[in-house]
């Protein structure tokens, strides 16, 4: 009779106990958001292994002083020393909670004297190896282990995101490099036409063919030149300083490209499937960090049941009771212990509720990360092909400018009814849309790198 009461108290736990879900494995709460579901729909979808999250960095930068630079900040940059320590960390946590599951052994050996009535000293000595086990019937350290195996996951994908953030970064500023040092030399080379422009209206001036105020403008906007050439080079040393510190080295010059060239694959421009986001390290950290709160709060819900520890203790000693005995003997003791919680039901109440608004705070998380994804992949692209389609116009501006630069000059200098500013807004209308294009170039170089960050940026 006994045997079927404890057998009928055993089923009654178990259904209790897959109820509320405590043995249960994480997995993406599609019933609850739909984000999920669609995120969930698109990551189980087949995609090209020639696409853009399983392209290397080498095969979207190919520049070789670009990939120089990217190899050594990935080998010396602290940012990503700091990320891989905290995978070890998160690894050792993990390697802890496997370890719970089995039994904790201590030696404590233990000795001591005592006289009464001027007895003789009787020394009494032990040492014990005790074991202690506690059996994981109600899934408290399997959701420990399970939770730290999540944690390590999302340090792993912490990883990646810095990886790619350095990557990223390393080559932004090595455009923008690019971009200065073209702009520099187009801007040192425009001051030495206008320099020639100032001893020409001079001789003009001297020959009578031009007054003290066109010479004045010509000077004046020679200066003008002049003065935005330290603006740049200030710029450039920031830039500089700024690879030293992502290469983590002292402050140097770093020798970049003279090339505006590159490209970005046609498919990319047609659009990226939602699949590839799942791709992105800050999605995959954002659903990790979901299913750390699963199981956090499958922990809070398995503190209502029962702890049960088994115990034992082995070893040698000569007291016995309370006599002492020389030479001593072994013995052995065997214990059992359960622990259910009663006056702390109402703690463990609170530590679910705020365990539970935890995990919904990691399912909205979640959600604005896929959101924000798309987001960025979406400007990326915009931002490329409105660029591409920009920089057409820019090429356009500059021939017709330098045109018009060829025959207001012309007209100056035959005193066919033209003057002095004419001439000064063609060459400063030219040299803006010289710099604008530069600066299209790099826009669209930066659409490509976000668009690489985007998709998550393979290794």
């Amino acid at each position: 009779m006994n045997k079927i009461k404890i057998c009928a108290v055993g089923a009654v736990l178990a259904l209790t106990l897959s109820g509320c879900h405590i043995y249960n494995k994480y997995d993406l709460p599609t019933d609850k958001s739909s984000i999920a579901a669609d995120f969930g729909k698109a990551a189980e979808a087949e995609v090209d292994s020639t696409a853009l999250p399983y392209l290397g960095w080498r095969q979207i930068f190919t520049d070789p002083r670009l990939q120089d630079l990217i190899s050594q900040a990935l080998e010396n940059n602290k940012d990503l020393k700091n990320a891989k320590l905290n995978v070890d960390i998160a690894r050792a946590q993990l390697q802890g909670a496997k370890l719970s599951y089995l039994p904790s052994l201590a030696f404590t050996p233990n000795g001591g004297s005592a006289s009464y009535g001027g007895s003789h000293m009787q020394w009494s000595y032990s040492l014990p190896l005790a074991a202690q086990w506690e059996i994981d019937a109600f899934a408290k350290i399997l959701n420990r282990k399970r939770g730290a195996k999540a944690s390590l996951e999302m340090s792993q994908d912490y990883e990646d995101a810095v990886h790619s953030q350095i990557i990223c970064g390393v080559a932004n500023v090595y455009y923008s490099l690019v971009m200065l040092n073209q702009q520099l030399d187009l801007t040192r080379r425009t001051s030495e036409i206008w320099k020639e422009q100032v001893e020409s209206m001079e001789l003009m001036k001297e020959a009578g063919r031009t007054n003290e105020a066109a010479v004045v403008q010509s000077r004046a906007n020679y200066y003008n030149i002049l003065g935005s050439i330290p603006t740049l080079e200030e710029s450039i040393n920031q830039l500089q300083n700024t690879m030293s510190l992502l290469l983590n080295t002292y402050p140097k010059s770093w020798v970049v490209t003279s090339e505006l060239d590159f490209s970005i694959p046609e498919n990319l421009v047609q659009g990226i499937p939602v699949s590839y986001l799942a791709w992105r390290p800050d999605v995959r950290a954002a659903e990790r960090s979901l299913a750390v709160a699963y199981y956090a709060t499958n922990s809070a819900r398995a503190n209502f049941y029962p702890s049960i520890v088994i115990s034992a203790q082995g070893g040698f000693t000569n007291l016995l009771g309370s006599m002492i005995k020389n030479p001593g003997e072994w013995f052995i003791q065997l214990a059992g212990q359960l622990s259910a919680p009663l006056f702390s039901r109402g703690q463990n109440i609170a530590t679910l509720k705020a365990a539970k608004a935890q995990q919904e705070q990691a399912l909205n998380n979640f959600e604005y990360a896929v959101l924000g994804a798309s987001a960025d992949v979406s400007d990326a692209l915009v931002s490329y092909t409105k660029n591409v389609e920009k920089n057409k116009y820019l090429q356009l501006q500059v021939e017709q400018l330098e045109k018009s630069v060829e025959y207001t000059n012309e007209l100056f200098m035959y005193n066919q009814n033209t003057t002095y500013l004419e001439v000064l807004t063609a060459r400063s209308s030219l040299l803006s849309a010289q710099l604008a294009c530069i600066a299209n170039w790099h826009d669209r170089a930066s659409a490509l790198i976000s668009l690489y960050q985007a998709v998550g940026g393979g290794k």
